[in-house]
């Protein structure tokens, strides 16, 4: 019988944010925003490592001294090769299948990390397997994002790329190119969700977020993403507080 392939799932994360420098150690709920993400990831099941990748930066030391506390791996590579970073700690680690997440997302929700990795997973059986699926986050909230692939995908890309946006933001080389990689069908919600922003890249997002963590915890460590829809149903004034804050997008 064939061993099931190693799943890595890998966050990036540095200290110098263009919009809200140092955003991955500023604290709600009593714990740094990494913290919280990281600890979400941990509780995935189709995971079988969860790395941090960070840069080579000095200033980015207690970005890697946060995840070794809480017994996360860590890779450090270039600030802004992010996809030589990547490929770098998928080699590092024994990936075989890869999960790219980012650390500004505090309420990443770990079961729907699982759904889409098991869908990844039932397409490496399809002739041709699969090469790439992500969380659709034009139907999800932002935050929840997730995107699940090979590690040869991921070695050919970093091998090829060339163009900036192509080094710096992973995977675009591969969902470009669907002429040359098997893109499967994203993870899509059950039904239409609001256009909520869980994501931090400016102050009002982090004021959101301080506010829906405060809310959840202690009391439900493990909410997932529908209680996270709950709370701002119950509460629709909080959904304004980022109202105004625009998504940074790569085609």
């Amino acid at each position: 019988m064939t061993a099931p392939p190693r799943v890595v799932c890998i966050s990036q994360a540095r200290m110098t944010s263009s919009r809200l420098p140092g955003k991955v150690l500023m604290e709600a709920a009593g714990a740094p925003l990494l913290a919280h993400h990281l600890g979400r990831l941990c509780r995935t099941r189709l995971v079988d490592a969860v790395v941090l990748a960070t840069t080579f930066n000095a200033t980015d030391d207690p970005v890697a001294e946060l995840a070794g506390r809480l017994g996360v791996r860590v890779f450090r590579g270039d600030e802004h090769d992010v996809l030589g970073r990547f490929a770098g700690a998928a080699g590092a680690f024994g990936g075989e299948v890869v999960v790219r997440v980012t650390a500004d997302c505090p309420l990443i929700d770990p079961a729907l990390i699982d759904e889409a990795v098991a869908r990844f997973l039932a397409g490496q059986a399809d002739t041709p397997p699969l090469d790439y699926v992500n969380i659709d986050t034009g139907r999800f909230p932002r935050g929840l994002d997730a995107e699940v692939f090979t590690r040869r995908a991921l070695d050919q890309a970093a091998r090829e790329a060339i163009a900036p946006d192509e080094r710096e933001h992973v995977t675009p080389f591969l969902y470009r190119r669907p002429q040359r990689f098997r893109l499967g069908t994203p993870v899509q919600p059950p039904r239409p969700l609001p256009p909520h922003r869980w994501c931090v890249d400016e102050p009002d997002d982090l004021a959101l977020i301080r506010r829906m963590l405060d809310a959840l915890l202690p009391d439900k460590p493990e909410f997932g993403w529908q209680d996270c829809c709950s709370l701002l149903e119950a509460n629709p004034a909080w959904s304004e507080i980022n109202r105004g804050v625009a998504q940074r997008k790569v085609v």
